[in-house]
């Protein structure tokens, strides 16, 4: 059944499916079959061609464009430099505080969500570590607490 597919689909000559057609496997199918493949690929190639030849022009069209409006603008941009200058480090400053504003809004939004997920009992991602972490602290400060006892009942026992 594959064999017929296949054959059925213009593969190669020689298939089941070219002896039930009567193509026979080999004969005059398999030069047309190759005709076509050739045409094929000579429509690709001038396509590509076609397409590829547009796409230089084009791009050495943008390229004389940029080399003339630069020197077209060059004169201005000198002359207006006094003023362009402070306002271009004063324009990246502000898309900078913007931009830095905006990151760590979200991250205390995440913060937020993290924290009520943990205090109703989600059990977000990282809470066993946070969990661990306090009662490694809580021991520590239950040994500072007893040693600070235990310095104090010496001293007063002396």
């Amino acid at each position: 059944m594959a064999d017929q597919h296949r054959g059925a689909m213009g593969g190669v000559g020689g298939g089941y499916g070219d002896l039930h057609r009567g193509g026979g496997g080999y004969g005059g199918g398999d030069t047309q079959q190759q005709r076509q493949s050739a045409m094929m690929t000579a429509l690709k190639a001038a396509t590509a061609a076609t397409a590829g030849g547009s796409m230089l022009v084009l791009s050495g069209l943008i390229l004389a464009g940029t080399v003339i409006a630069l020197t077209v603008a060059t004169p201005v941009l000198v002359i207006f430099s006094p003023v362009l200058v402070p306002a271009a480090i004063t324009l990246a400053l502000m898309a900078a505080g913007f931009v830095t504003s905006g990151g760590l809004g979200v991250a205390a939004l995440s913060v937020f969500s993290w924290m009520y997920k943990y205090l109703t009992g989600k059990h977000p991602p990282g809470a066993d570590q946070l969990d661990h972490a306090k009662a490694r602290l809580a021991s520590k400060a239950r040994d500072i607490k007893d040693a600070a006892q235990h310095r104090i009942d010496q001293a007063q026992g002396s």
